[in-house]
């Protein structure tokens, strides 16, 4: 350790109470965290790119400061969808402190990394009451049993109105129109059922028309239209 010559001509004055860091919650503990390994939790959260042309949701589980489960969410972006291929394999097996500091291939990614930290530290994470945390594997019980991130992808314009294009039941086949020509109801297929059904050796016309399914007053309309192509 080096001084500047004022500090060394300096006379010592002694430190008084040290109270230590202020406890946070963690996994239904209170915990005072001097050093990464005092840090378990998991959270969500997002990050974007600088032209923030696509988002990523971000999941963490990390037990005793090491990440032990990740799960990647991207959307608006081709290249991000690679970028998390890559990033969950490199998150797994590294600590916080590491997982900040490396590359995720995405700004996206790396952004969300940054947020998560932040809600991890200061305790803020989805199961900072929740006794003994959550088990590894946790993240995906969000996807549900399609194993699918829930998407929303909607369009709309003055001239034609809205188009319902993916919901989180699905994707959208035809929307259901009353007599103004208002939506009162869509159609969807639930991708993740059609494809299980499918690869257990379902006739692929059986499969659809078991994972299709409709929301809303979908029996009364009086039109159905074709979101993408009407």
């Amino acid at each position: 350790m080096i001084y500047s010559h004022e500090v060394e001509q300096q006379c010592v004055v002694k430190k008084g109470p040290n109270h230590g860091p202020a406890p946070i919650p963690e996994e239904g503990k209170w915990v005072r965290a001097k050093q990464i390994a005092d840090i378990s939790g998991l959270t969500h959260g997002v990050g974007w790119c600088a032209p923030q042309q696509g988002t990523c949701k971000l999941t963490l589980n990390v037990k005793e400061g090491i990440i032990e489960e990740a799960l990647i969410e991207t959307v608006g972006c081709s290249g991000m969808t690679h970028s998390a291929a890559m990033a969950a394999e490199i998150l797994p097996g590294k600590t916080l402190l590491e997982a900040l500091n490396t590359d995720l291939v995405c700004d996206a990614i790396n952004t969300a990394m940054r947020e998560l930290f932040l809600q991890i530290v200061y305790g803020r994470t989805q199961s900072a009451f929740s006794e003994g945390g959550l088990p590894v594997g946790a993240g995906l019980e969000d996807l549900g049993k399609g194993l699918r991130s829930q998407v929303g992808t909607m369009f709309g314009t003055k001239v034609k109105g809205v188009r319902y294009l993916e919901m989180a039941e699905g994707y959208c086949t035809r929307m259901a129109l009353d007599a103004d020509d208002e939506v009162i109801g869509y159609e969807f297929i639930h991708l993740g059922k059609f494809m299980d059904a499918v690869k257990k050796g379902t006739d692929a016309n059986e499969a659809l028309k078991a994972a299709t399914s409709n929301y809303g007053r979908f029996a009364d309309a009086v039109k159905y239209i074709d979101p993408r192509h009407e």
